[in-house]
């Protein structure tokens, strides 16, 4: 009797002890558990801050890129089709009131010069009018300045000035756009948004496209998206403007208890902590802890400062977000707090997906020493 029951409690109790030998021992995981990253803790002699996301912390980390253009970029009037550039090309047309004029000769009284490009100076030659100044002034008053030229040679002619084509006042466009190249500034493109329809539009998802121009030494960037929501965004644009659409190069890195672990693309332009989550694919249902996600972060000296209520902070801090999805007002929280360019998402494994383990080890398969069978000599 005695010896069925020894036989009875040898399984159970050498299961137990293994069970616990695991335990003590370090079981394979996908990084560190929670307790473990808790423990590396400022409050406990490691070297990050590590801090419960609530409200408060959210609207405190809540940075965005700062896009924009300058004032100086703001305040440019548009330019008018009217102003003569250096290489426009104009179209005179000269009449003349007698019958041997001086540029018509035999042709009649009407002489028309089709194309007359305006040079790198900015002047214009004009037969008999000599070299006359084009850039700054309106069709009109260059009209003027050559008949009152031409008055000292025949006399009362009468003057018309076009303007052919305006390739004296372009931009050029690259990047991801439907068309790259060199285009004009002409009424209908006269705004940023305008020449980039003119050049199709931008290549890539309009979420995540960013537009800098650059003009001498100066450079704005917007979203491709602001310009239209914006309007005063939408610039005037100058002659020479570079003209650059990209994708947008943030990224964030997923790692632990996730369903894909990897360097992930910002989608948009504002992404949150949920939103990271659901691009990565979501928490695993049997061993993601929805109370142990951490976001670790580089932080500036004046946000650590703001969000641990400190000011005597220098540089940049290290510190470690805790989001618990179970709260109350987790996901609220979650979808609150910002992601930012470089954070590392990190999802630690659940209680169970440890237990689970340990019970694997033990029944199926082979502990560091031996299996169940092994050690219950069955």
């Amino acid at each position: 009797m005695v010896n069925t029951l020894t036989v009875q409690w040898v399984k159970p109790v050498a299961t137990l002890a293994v069970a616990g030998f695991l335990a003590a021992c370090t079981l394979p995981g996908v990084g560190p558990s929670k307790s473990q990253i808790f423990k590396g803790s400022v409050q406990q002699e490691g070297d990050a801050f590590v801090v419960s996301v609530n409200d408060r912390v959210t609207r405190a980390t809540a940075v965005v890129p700062a896009l924009g253009f300058s004032s100086n970029f703001q305040n440019a009037a548009q330019l008018t089709s009217d102003t003569v550039r250096p290489g426009d090309i104009l179209g005179l047309t000269v009449w003349e009131n007698v019958d041997d004029g001086l540029l018509s000769g035999e042709t009649g009284a009407a002489t028309i010069l089709e194309e007359v490009q305006v040079d790198s100076d900015g002047f214009i030659f004009v037969p008999y009018a000599g070299r006359v100044r084009a850039t700054g002034n309106t069709p009109n008053q260059l009209r003027l300045l050559i008949t009152e030229r031409l008055q000292e040679q025949t006399p009362d002619p009468q003057v018309e000035v076009r303007r052919v084509a305006g390739d004296g006042a372009t931009v050029s466009l690259t990047g991801a756009v439907g068309g790259q190249g060199v285009y004009p500034i002409e009424r209908p493109t006269r705004t940023l948004s305008t020449m980039l329809a003119q050049a199709g539009g931008v290549s890539i998802e309009p979420e995540i496209a960013r537009v800098s121009v650059i003009r001498g030494n100066q450079k704005g960037q917007v979203w491709y998206q602001d310009l239209f929501r914006n309007p005063e965004l939408d610039i005037a644009l100058r002659g020479g403007d570079r003209i650059l659409v990209e994708e947008d190069t943030r990224s964030f890195t997923a790692i632990g208890a996730v369903s894909g672990q990897s360097r992930v693309p910002f989608e948009s332009q504002d992404l949150s902590a949920l939103e990271a989550i659901a691009q990565v694919g979501g928490l695993l249902p049997l061993s993601s802890d929805p109370t142990g996600v951490f976001v670790f972060r580089n932080e500036p000296a004046e946000i650590a400062g703001q969000v641990l209520g400190r000011s005597d902070l220098q540089g940049a801090q290290r510190m470690v977000y805790v989001l618990n999805l179970k709260d109350p007002n987790g996901i609220f929280v979650a979808r609150d707090f910002v992601i930012r360019d470089d954070d590392t998402l990190y999802v630690t494994e659940a209680p169970y997906a440890q237990w689970t383990k340990t019970i694997s080890l033990i029944s199926g398969g082979l502990t560091p020493f031996a299996n169940v069978a092994t050690l219950t000599g069955s």
